[in-house]
Order: structure tokens, then sequence, then C-alpha cells
């Protein structure tokens, strides 16, 4: 890994020869990451400086706003040749992101194959398998022994993304068996692969979602998986590494929504794509808050006369946020990674009511406790109130931060719809609508 100092004597060089010997000695993620951190000027200068196969690897790796930098600046046939060797999946990435007279002008410079290939890819919806597939893998044909097999890997699939696994297909290319590499290398020249590959073949198909193709790796601990159409034909395969972005963008994306953001943000971003994404929310959680502040507005009067309700409902507030929040977190994780399924609800319910029932009689008597120091003695009936009315808080909180991930995966939504916010918001105006009403109706029975 390239440490910041080994950045900063990079950066030093002056003998532009051996800055290009380092930089083509380097690894292509560390390569990638030097030149993101120079200067606009200095990055096109420095990406001239690698060699052929060095360029295209580190290109892959670079954000898409210096790549598309990176395009504007360098000449047009070392443009024509990084986006030619790049994988057919990622160069659909590419073009995904890009403008569409930019694509139009790479597209119209790549072989008749390659653009086929990106074709293909791009025609398949955003989020489904076919889309992040790439279409460079090994075919083998029935009949083939293990020696012909490895005869045909070794002249003409150096260049595909993995070799790991084979996949057999028949005369309409309709996948019927795959073989592994391990296979191949400890089985007998003259075996038939027919014999020896296996017809238990894990698949997904161009419409898969991406997420779901992403579990099927993981459970299976497979490091590709074969695309199909519908007339079950080979299209493509789905590699370890694109499945690795797919998890990490879907993380990325919950975790902003519970957080009551949208879009795709990082901590490095613009400020303006930073106030795009997140000022639309505060201003629809703000709408919230006013909702749940108008609730409270009738009790106002009930509020002046026993002050000490102001300081116990904000203890309501952030509490049974907080355990809504644990909840609704751990619910949404387990439906991401494929541990539960909304046929799970009452599974779940159970064990997080029974969780909660002890959470809730701790809360409850601890809010007895703390409203005592804080409550005259001619008002200490507000403590056991106020305990009761946590424990249920408690009881709502847990039951709204499973169910209602649950309904929306049964609906075929995204869980993170429920974000954060939303069901704090929602918890709040429960809480402080219970407690106040039953203080009111406390009043007027011992008035």
């Amino acid at each position: 890994m390239l440490t910041q100092e080994g950045r900063a004597s990079l950066s030093e060089l002056s003998d532009w020869n051996r800055l290009k010997l380092e930089l083509n000695d380097l690894p292509a993620i560390d390569v990638g990451d030097f030149i993101v951190d120079l200067p606009p000027e200095r990055r096109a200068i420095a990406f001239r400086l690698l060699n052929k196969d060095q360029a295209t690897d580190v290109f892959e790796y670079l954000p898409l706003d210096v790549r598309e930098e990176l395009i504007g600046s360098l000449h047009a046939a070392q443009v024509r040749h990084l986006i030619e060797d790049m994988r057919p999946d990622d160069r659909a990435e590419l073009f995904d992101e890009l403008p569409a007279g930019v694509v139009r002008r790479l597209i119209q410079n790549l072989s008749s194959e390659e653009r086929q290939a990106t074709a293909t890819i791009l025609g398949y919806p955003e989020g489904t398998a076919g889309r992040i597939m790439t279409t460079e893998y090994v075919r083998l044909r029935q009949g083939l022994t293990v020696s012909e097999a490895l005869s045909k890997i070794r002249l003409d699939d150096e260049d595909k993304e993995t070799i790991y696994y084979a996949y057999v297909t028949d005369n309409n290319r309709k996948l019927v068996q795959v073989v592994s590499l391990r296979q191949l290398l400890f089985s007998l020249p003259n075996a038939l692969i027919g014999d020896i590959a296996s017809d238990r073949v894990i698949k997904v198909y161009t419409e898969t979602p991406q997420e779901e193709t992403a579990q099927l790796l993981k459970r299976y601990d497979l490091l590709a998986v074969p695309v199909v159409d519908r007339e079950e034909r080979l299209v493509g395969i789905v590699t370890i590494d694109d499945v690795v972005d797919v998890l990490e963008e879907a993380a990325t994306e919950d975790i902003q929504k519970l957080a009551g953001g949208g879009g795709d943000e990082s901590s490095l971003s613009p400020p303006l794509t930073k106030l795009r994404n997140r000022l639309p929310w505060l201003l629809a959680i703000m709408g919230l808050y006013i909702g749940a502040s108008s609730a409270i507005a009738p009790f106002q009067n009930i509020i002046a006369m026993v002050p000490v309700l102001a300081v116990i409902m904000p203890i309501f507030s952030n509490t049974g946020g907080t355990v809504g929040i644990q909840a609704l977190t751990v619910t949404i994780r387990s439906l991401g990674v494929g541990d539960i399924t909304s046929d799970d609800t009452v599974r779940i319910l159970r064990k997080e009511l029974l969780a909660g029932i002890g959470t809730a009689i701790a809360l409850g008597i601890t809010m007895v406790l703390l409203s005592l120091i804080w409550t005259p003695p001619s008002e200490r009936w507000v403590c056991l109130l106020a305990g009761f009315v946590m424990a249920t808080n408690t009881i709502v909180a847990v039951t709204l931060g499973t169910v209602l991930p649950m309904a929306l995966k049964r609906l075929r939504l995204d869980p993170a719809l429920i974000s954060g916010p939303l069901l704090t918001t929602t918890l709040d105006t429960v809480g402080f609508l219970t407690f106040l009403s039953l203080t009111s109706l406390t009043l007027k029975f011992i008035g």
C-alpha cells in the first residue's frame, strides 16, 4: 500500500524517467490514488507516463470525475486504446455515467466486437445481473477431453476476466455444466469434460436483481456465477469483484436512507451535491416535526400547570428513538444480507418483543427514578406515568422497527425507505400524545 509519505516523495520527483519507473512498478490501485491526489493540471501528465497495460488497469480504478477529466485531456488515440482495452462490464459502467455525447463518440471508436459486447450489457435494465456481467468468460464445448480443454484455455482464454470456472454449453450455447480449473488440472488428460463437470449449475438470469446475485455468490462461496437469458443460453458471468461493489453500494445507500439522506454521496462529494442530497430530506423531516409539534400544541396549558413535563419529555424522545433505530438497523441489515426474509416476521418479532419487554421494564424503572429527581412531592404521580409511558413507548419502538421493514420487503419495496428520522418522529408523536393525554386525564381526576 502506498503510504502518505510515499505519495509525497513521488510528487516531489523531478526526474520523469524515475517517476515513470516508479509508477509502472506500483499496484494499479495505488497509482490511481496517487493520480487522484495530484492537482488537475498534473494528472494527465502522470497518466501519460504509464505503459499501456498499467494505464488500462489504473483507469478502471479512478473515480468517474477524474476519468472524464482524463478523457478530455488525453490524445484521441490514447483514449481509444484505453476504452478498447477495458473490461466490457467496466466500460458499460463508465458509459452509464458519462454524458451521452461523449459516449456516442467513444462507442464509434470501438471495434465491432467490443461495441457489441458493450451494447449487450447496456441493453439490460439497471440493477440487474445483466447490467454488471462481463462477456469475457471461458466456454467449453461438450465432447472435449481435459487435454483439449486446457489447450483451448491456454490459446484462446488468456485475456478472460477469470479462468477459475469454465462453462460447458451445447451447440446452441445452452448452459449445461460447469467445471473448475482445479478439476481440469487434477483429471486425466483423456477424460471427457462431460464426465468430470458438474450438472448442478448455480446460475442467475439477466433480469435477476444485483443484490440477489450478490447473495448467491456469498451463500455458495463462488468466485463467479454464470448469467443466462430466458432460453438458458449463456451470455456472461458476474465476478466476485463486481459483487463487492454491489454490496458496498447497497450498504452505503441503506446507511444514507437510515440517516435521512439520499443520493450517491461521499465525504469528498462537492458541497453542491451534499446540499442537493440533504436539503430535501431535511425540509421533509421539518414537516414531520411540525406534525409532532402540532400534536403537542393543544396541551400547552397542561405543560404550564406541570412544568416538569418539559424536562421529562426529551428523555422519551431520545430513548424511544434509539430503541427504534436499534431494532430497525438490525432488521434491515439481516434482510440485506439474506439472513431472514419477510416470511420470518412473526419469529423475529417474537424475539424482539421478548428482548423489548426486558428493556421496557428496565427503562421504565429508570425513568421513574430519574423523574423523582425533578418532580416536587405534590406531583410524584407524574413519575409513575413517565415510567409507564417509557415502557409502552419501548414496546412500540421495537415493534415498528421490526414490522415496518418486513412489511416493505413483502411489498417488494426497499426496507431502508423507513428512515431513522421518520421512525423517531413517529415514536415522538406517539410518546408525547400518550404521556400528555394521561397527564391531562390524571389532572382532571385529582382536580
